[in-house]
């Protein structure tokens, strides 16, 4: 379900992009040097510039892994509850019985024992 907040509280794989990043990155190198042995020197500057972009992507990515949690949570930071269409976050299973002051409401607008208003 989109909520509208998801680039917000989105969270990013950035030990995977970390990765393909490096790897990037060698295949960019590896290009380049080929591409300049064999004197074509349009495909060398077009894996270079490649190798700035993988290079701006993977300096940005370890300043968020040292960033900390902020950027990357732990294993131990559950997911984001997401959104179920009242504007509500959802409460914990044990805050959501009647005496508690939540309860959904039935298609009539009504109490959920029919009681009404």
């Amino acid at each position: 379900m989109r909520t509208g907040s998801e680039p917000v509280t989105a969270r990013s794989a950035l030990r995977l992009r970390f990765w393909l990043s490096a790897w990037g990155m060698v295949w960019a190198v590896f290009g380049t040097v080929v591409f300049v042995l064999v004197g074509r020197p349009g495909w060398a500057v077009a894996c270079g510039v490649l190798l700035l972009v993988v290079a701006a992507d993977m300096t940005m990515v370890l300043r968020h892994l040292r960033q900390g949690p902020h950027w990357q949570p732990g294993r131990d930071i559950p997911p984001y509850e997401p959104d179920h269409g009242d504007g509500r976050p959802r409460a914990p299973a044990d805050d959501r019985a009647p005496d508690k002051g939540w309860w959904p409401r039935s298609p009539g607008g009504g109490d959920p024992d029919g009681g009404g208003r």
